[in-house]
């Protein structure tokens, strides 16, 4: 396996499976986000295209085989460390169902209207709002060295969505 040099992006595709207004998500079960809900997905194999990839990392994650996504948006994340990623994130409405058994954690249903009081990545609930807006969108996330989020910017409307300068 090759190493990625620390700062390179790596690629990866994540999946909000929605029914109505409820979220299946992942709590993860190891880092990033250990202990964190978050969307079903993962990292681009060689030669692999994002949708594909977004297919694939549902299927193995949930054991549902997906028809139809829709494109919600890309999250650039970048840090002095090694945490740097670019995420293309899909929507996907599935019929409601019981959370499938998964390797990577344990997938839970979350009304849309409580992710604000759970454990999440802090770049989430604003993908969570755009993606119920049906508003698509390209953040760009700056962290610093601990990991803090300190600032997220819209750049399709030109606008921060977050600021949290650190003292």
């Amino acid at each position: 396996m090759t190493k990625v040099p620390i700062g390179l992006k790596r690629s990866a595709s994540m999946v909000v499976l929605r029914h109505e207004q409820s979220f299946l998500l992942l709590e993860r079960a190891k880092e990033p986000h250990k202990g964190k809900l978050v969307p079903v997905g993962g990292k681009l194999e060689p030669f692999e295209d994002p949708y594909s990839a977004a297919i694939r990392e549902t299927k193995e994650e949930t054991g549902i085989s997906l028809e139809q996504m829709k494109y919600a948006g890309v999250l650039i994340e970048s840090s002095p460390t090694k945490y740097n990623w670019q995420c293309n994130i899909y929507v996907a409405d599935i019929p409601y169902q019981a959370p499938p058994p998964c390797d990577e954690g344990v997938l839970i249903w979350v009304e849309y209207r409580d992710v604000p009081t759970i454990l999440t990545p802090p770049t989430d609930w604003q993908i969570y709002q755009y993606i119920m807006r049906g508003q698509v969108f390209a953040f760009n996330a700056i962290y610093n060295e601990q990991l803090d989020l300190l600032r997220m910017v819209d750049e399709i409307e030109g606008k921060e969505v977050v600021n949290n300068p650190v003292v």
